[in-house]
């Protein structure tokens, strides 16, 4: 049965491809971009207590849907990146939010009809195909296998809940830079993991060669000394979420600021990304979303967000 789950996940990694180079495709879109919307996403799931799973998935739904596009003008990214989380949210969550709250976060930028009208795009651009290995799922893999204790419950976590939130902050800031995107999933969690445990378990664990995870682990650096510099983060509180999924709910922090911090840390000309970001100085924080009372009622109340500026 084991063999038979981990063959499958394998699998997966091969049939759901992602590519860094998805923004040539798009001649007027900017990696800042990318960043600044899948930080808002971030954003948006704290405030509807989502789960980190339903953010992968989102992410994951954006970019393979982007490599299927082409010239996607940036005034549509606000649009794909909601509905990409719109669907997500209601494959992933028991109480995925209402259509409207997924209108109302946009400030007026995307109606209902709109966002039901492209997910009816991405779902066919996908070919329905949405069930991906994300790097949330091999996260959770990856801690049981090293973390394995005899008789013990495999469907129950094994590892700290401090120590899961710790490398998904570390995969969350990485992930917003497209270059992470030149990874397998599996790759990039076992490089994040590499961060808090020994090559070796990490190595047993994944089965994959060092070989394969070095240059990511290596690319993974800036990231890792910029979040090594700051407070630990801690498992948050959530009213609603019992204490054994608390780690599971995806979490904001200031994202972007760290990516710039992590840019810094990077080699001149090193790459693209950074280069153009340093440049334009346009990675600015959205303003808070407002807070949402319980994880299943329906409507903030008056608005106080602001459309996503690009």
């Amino acid at each position: 049965m084991e063999v038979t789950v981990w063959t499958n996940m394998l699998k997966k990694e091969t049939k759901y491809t992602h590519n860094k180079n998805v923004l040539s495709l798009h001649p007027s879109l900017q990696p800042k971009m990318r960043a600044i919307l899948l930080d808002w996403l971030i954003e948006v799931c704290e405030v509807y207590t989502l789960h980190r799973e339903t953010f992968y998935l989102a992410q994951d739904f954006f970019d393979r849907f982007m490599f299927t596009q082409e010239n996607i003008h940036k005034s549509k990214l606000q649009l794909i990146g909601i509905t990409s989380l719109f669907i997500a949210a209601k494959l992933e969550e028991i109480y995925p939010p209402k259509l409207h709250e997924f209108a109302y976060v946009t400030d007026g930028a995307c109606t209902e009809d709109e966002i039901l009208d492209m997910e009816l795009l991405i779902l066919k651009a996908l070919n329905w195909e949405l069930y991906p290995v994300t790097v949330i799922s091999w996260l959770n893999l990856y801690l049981q296998v090293i973390c394995r204790k005899e008789h013990c419950n495999m469907l129950l976590p094994q590892y700290s809940q401090d120590t899961f939130v710790q490398i998904a902050q570390l995969l969350d800031l990485c992930i917003l830079d497209v270059e992470s995107l030149s990874f397998s999933y599996s790759v990039l969690t076992a490089a994040a993991l590499c961060y808090h445990t020994s090559d070796g378990d990490v190595v047993k664990a994944s089965g994959l060669q060092w070989d394969c995870v070095s240059t990511c682990y290596n690319w993974m650096s800036p990231f890792a000394k910029t979040l090594s510099e700051g407070d630990q983060i801690k498992v948050k509180d959530f009213r609603q979420v019992t204490d054994e999924d608390r780690h599971n709910i995806q979490t904001h922090t200031n994202y972007l600021g760290l990516l710039v911090r992590s840019i810094s840390h990077l080699p001149f000309l090193a790459n693209n990304f950074v280069m153009r970001v340093c440049k334009s100085a346009l990675l600015t924080p959205l303003p808070p979303l407002p807070t949402r009372t319980h994880p299943h009622q329906s409507g903030f109340g008056p608005a106080h967000s602001t459309a996503l500026s690009l």
